[in-house]
């Protein structure tokens, strides 16, 4: 009989079901690495968690970008000249954006301070922003977050116009493009301080997320797509044979 699956008349079909048995395989295997991925990042949240909150004033030796999610402290001055917004953030149901600001340490060195929510509404251009301005030394709990690029379907930032020396407005907290029309030095890493629930003036700091520590329905997903090429895979002589004896 299985030589009957090379023949002309079941070859395409054959061909098919082979196509269909390498999708369902990399399928599951495809949930086997996100499940990978979601335990190696239980696995850093639970360490990051656990670490004291750094104390930054200054441009620390240890590599930030291994430290997404650690609480921090840092201390510094707004630097307002090349601060930016992001667009399409919300607080509550009014439109606005995201105000991030440099905080120049001690050193020179900066980070990027994500310091919440401003209605659109009069905010339209840089100037209008400087009513939010914060002088002279100022110290923030909170977290550190890595640089964000667009998710897939997301949007991505536009490429700066014949002439435009900067973007104003941004998408996504994208720190390499960000470094490149501010000239202070920024640390591999954004600042995004602590939720204050009594804060109710712009800019707001908004209420982050709550992160869950599970794995979750990957391994099940990938038992479901290898389950599916089992069946398929042991299904489909029976029905030839069957396609077959009733030929005969």
């Amino acid at each position: 009989m299985f030589s009957k699956l090379l023949t002309p008349k079941w070859i395409l079909t054959t061909l098919l079901v082979l196509a269909a048995l390498a999708v369902l395989a990399r399928l599951g295997i495809w949930q086997l690495d996100r499940l990978e991925l979601r335990r190696a990042f239980n696995a850093h949240y639970s360490e990051v968690m656990d670490m004291p909150p750094l104390e930054i004033s200054a441009a620390p030796a240890e590599d930030l970008s291994a430290m997404e999610f650690r609480a921090a402290t840092v201390t510094g001055v707004y630097e307002y000249e090349h601060q930016i917004a992001l667009r399409n953030r919300y607080y509550g149901n009014v439109y606005g954006y995201h105000l991030l600001t440099p905080l120049i340490f001690s050193d020179g060195s900066a980070i990027l301070v994500e310091r919440g929510w401003i209605p659109a509404s009069g905010n339209e251009t840089p100037v209008d922003w400087r009513k939010y301005d914060q002088p002279g030394q100022i110290t923030l709990s909170g977290i550190l977050r890595l640089g964000q690029e667009p998710e897939m379907g997301g949007v991505p930032d536009p490429e700066l116009a014949e002439g435009q020396t900067r973007l104003e407005f941004w998408n996504n907290v994208n720190l390499a493009r960000i470094q490149s029309q501010i000239p202070t030095p920024l640390l591999p890493v954004f600042f995004q301080p602590d939720y204050d629930p009594a804060d109710s003036q712009p800019p707001i700091i908004p209420a982050r997320p709550e992160i869950e520590i599970s794995e979750g329905p990957h391994f099940g997903y990938a038992m479901q797509w290898f389950t599916f090429a089992v069946m398929l895979a042991l299904g489909y002589p029976f029905f030839l044979r069957k396609q077959l004896s009733e030929k005969k």
